[in-house]
């Protein structure tokens, strides 16, 4: 919104108006008002939601510090979709198709997460919202993306061009045209281009539209996945909020990079025009995480609840998607990664050792990953992984995953020169 309008004033010669042309300048602005809105608005949020008696129900797993969450207020993702939302529609160009797609995604992961939350804590349903309804919208904003992606004009690149002199690539040229592609960034490759129609030669004239079937295809899956894997990941105080901040950091860095020529070039990546706007929501991204964890950060004084770790996930999901670099969200949501895959490897070997044994055994001493440091250990024989055998204080563990975090981080951003 206030870009056109500090665009009419600099042309107007007003003093200072230019400086809002410049995506540093917008990024900065959206990351100090995001942390400003969810720390001061997050507040009198917190108020009402304790005024309301909107706390969380905790079940007796018997985890160290557990029982003293009871009743502390949820929902509070509400104040991270607001904290995102406001400097994104004020501080970006609202008519860039990348924006409109973050936009969309937002409302609607939020509106997902909130019933569930208002099923659990109105309804006193402990279940929420049904898994199939979840599933369906998260579905359903992956086809709509995949599907935008796929028909917009607007969703065009520039794919980089090596030129080689001697064997070794002296220089990298981008094409004149920007044309429709189903390329994307594979890490680790010195060719990093991976093209998923390419995956279809034998179809000839046909491969081009099964490329880009796979990819909504893929583009559902992720979405999906990555939602869960945050949903998930936010069972300790702070460790989904700074978990997501850290993964907004590359985010910015891969957008940033990818927006602009001089460092794609550089990078040897493909250059994507329109993405530099995805700057200013991921700056908006880490204020709404870090301001959220003022009152997040252990001891809670609030829980995002599903309102906010469905939405984190998916956003970060669909993020990733469109600036091509699906394929490194293994490396910077490794976090995400490992507490999906420890819900499902422990439910399916208790199932497995049932169905063979007649009794059903654990890998770990409980699912997600993060509870599995909170449980002393059992009685030898019943779990396959017995250490930690004493209980790990809470906020320990949290930190602990952020280090590993910020390991990932570095690493994934670290590939885009690791060929």
């Amino acid at each position: 919104m206030l870009v056109e309008l500090f665009r009419y004033l600099d042309s107007l010669d007003f003093p200072g108006a230019g400086m809002f042309q410049y995506i540093s300048f917008r990024s900065s602005i959206a990351f100090i008002l995001s942390m400003f809105i969810a720390t001061t608005i997050g507040k009198k949020i917190i108020a009402k939601l304790q005024m309301k008696q909107i706390g969380e129900t905790i079940r007796d797993l018997d985890l160290e510090g557990q029982m003293s969450k009871k009743g502390t207020p949820t929902m509070g993702g509400i104040i991270i979709l607001l904290a995102i939302l406001i400097p994104v529609l004020l501080l970006t160009k609202l008519n860039n198709i990348y924006i409109i797609l973050m936009l969309a995604s937002t409302v609607w992961l939020g509106v997902i997460g909130f019933a569930d939350d208002y099923i659990k804590v109105f309804k006193k349903d402990k279940e929420g919202l049904k898994g199939v309804f979840k599933i369906l919208g998260q579905v359903g904003i992956g086809l709509i993306v995949g599907m935008v992606l796929y028909l917009s004009p607007q969703v065009v690149i520039r794919e980089n061009v090596e030129v080689f002199r001697n064997q070794k690539v002296q220089n990298v040229n981008y094409n004149q045209d920007e044309v429709k592609s189903t390329k994307t960034t594979i890490p680790f490759f010195k060719n990093n281009n991976m093209d998923y129609a390419g995956l279809f030669k034998n179809m000839n004239e046909n491969k081009q539209a099964a490329g880009w079937i796979l990819f909504i295809l893929v583009v559902i899956f992720i979405v999906t996945a990555v939602s869960n894997g945050a949903n998930l990941t936010d069972g300790l105080d702070g460790l989904a909020t700074g978990s997501s901040a850290i993964i907004g950091v590359v985010l910015l860095v891969l957008a940033y990079v990818s927006s602009n020529i001089v460092w794609a070039s550089y990078l040897n990546i493909m250059y994507i025009p329109g993405t530099e706007e995805l700057v200013v929501y991921a700056a908006a991204f880490i204020g709404a995480t870090i301001g959220f964890l003022w009152y997040n950060s252990y001891p809670a004084q609030v829980f995002m609840g599903d309102t906010g770790s469905l939405m984190l996930g998916g956003v970060i999901a669909v993020f990733s998607i469109i600036i091509r670099k699906e394929l490194l969200i293994p490396i910077f949501c490794g976090i995400f990664l490992v507490e999906n895959l420890s819900v499902l490897t422990q439910r399916y070997y208790f199932k497995y050792t049932k169905m063979r044994f007649g009794v059903g055994k654990r890998i770990l001493k409980m699912a997600p990953l993060h509870h599995h440091f909170q449980k002393a250990a059992f009685t030898v024989g019943d779990v396959l992984i017995q250490k930690p055998m004493r209980a790990i204080p809470e906020s320990k563990i949290t930190i602990r995953f952020w280090i590993v975090g910020m390991i990932l981080a570095v690493l994934a951003i670290a590939t885009l020169k690791m060929r």
